[in-house]
């Protein structure tokens, strides 16, 4: 669970020590879902700056320009990849026939599979998340149909912001949540992962004195807004697989041995690529001792599971 979180200030009405204080108050709101890393990205210059530590958001200064139109913030609860190793944080550069910013909330699952099956190069970076910048980047370009492609192609649960050169941002609506107000006398939207977080910070600014406008996404929804305010909807097909789910808790995974005649080894060494480890690791799992079902729970919890595979090969 991590969070997304930032504004997009069209209007150019409100002051900087104002925009300073939000992205301070979203930012602090923001670590009921991640103090493990904090980042943020805008344009200065006419280039992407990416500034992020592996520190809660309390303890870091997030410095902008006064003239920046957007920021796009995340803060992170580790789930692959070590937060140590800076590189593994949130947002993340890519580059198609533009630069372009990219944060993500949620657990892709099929990121390991996807480097075999579209050739996606090797990286030191070690999150699922960034699976979604490749897939961008092998397309040469950044618009509606590259990012529905994107959207289209991974599995799991999400919510990815993405900002451009231009201060271009754009909402891709998984499972996961966000939260989108619209100060219209202002020139201004604000964002959180959830209602929450945003209604937080807002009560800490002269914000609080104006009226916003929700704008709703759905699953499936591609939204962007321009550097001018303006905003245009984009639709792709939401697939999250019964195996991927994060409501799968309540799936009956012995209709599946019954109905194929697989036993839970079966089904667990079939579907171990979409959980980011491979057969030997479930057949390590087992000589260490575990049994088929604690390995099926271990699916449930993603960052678990592969503390469990790493144990397992220290030995």
């Amino acid at each position: 669970m991590c969070a997304l979180f930032g504004f997009l200030d069209y209007g150019k009405k409100i002051s900087f020590l104002t925009k300073k204080k939000l992205i301070r108050e979203l930012s602090v709101a923001a670590e009921s879902r991640g103090t493990d890393a904090t980042g943020i990205a805008y344009v200065k210059n006419k280039e992407l700056t990416i500034f992020k530590k592996a520190k809660p958001a309390h303890k870091l200064s997030l410095y902008f320009p006064n003239d920046t139109v957007c920021v796009m913030g995340h803060t992170r609860m580790a789930t692959q990849g070590s937060e140590k190793f800076n590189a593994n944080n949130h947002p993340f550069l890519g580059c198609a026939d533009k630069s372009f910013a990219l944060a993500h909330n949620g657990v892709l699952y099929n990121d390991t599979i996807l480097k075999r099956t579209e050739n996606l190069p090797s990286t030191e970076i070690e999150t699922d998340s960034y699976a979604a910048v490749q897939l961008i980047e092998k397309s040469q370009t950044l618009d509606f149909e590259s990012i529905k492609d994107m959207a289209e192609t991974v599995m799991g649960s999400f919510m990815f912001t993405i900002l451009d050169e231009d201060n271009t941002l754009y909402f891709v609506k998984g499972s996961n949540p966000i939260y989108l107000i619209h100060f219209e006398d202002l020139g201004i939207f604000v964002y959180g992962s959830t209602k929450e977080i945003v209604q937080t910070a807002i009560m800490k600014t002269v914000l609080k004195y104006s009226k916003g406008n929700v704008i709703n996404l759905a699953e499936g929804n591609i939204l962007s807004i321009s550097k001018n305010g303006e905003m245009t909807k984009n639709f792709f097909t939401f697939y999250e697989d019964i195996y991927m789910s994060r409501n799968y808790s309540g799936f009956d995974w012995a209709c599946l041995y019954d109905e194929r005649e697989e036993s839970v080894e079966d089904v667990l060494l079939e579907n171990c690529v979409n959980f980011g480890i491979e057969p030997d690791d479930v057949y390590a799992l087992l000589d260490y001792g575990y049994e088929p079902e604690d390995i099926e729970m271990m699916f449930y919890e993603p960052k678990y599971l592969l503390e469990c595979v790493r144990e397992t090969n220290l030995f």
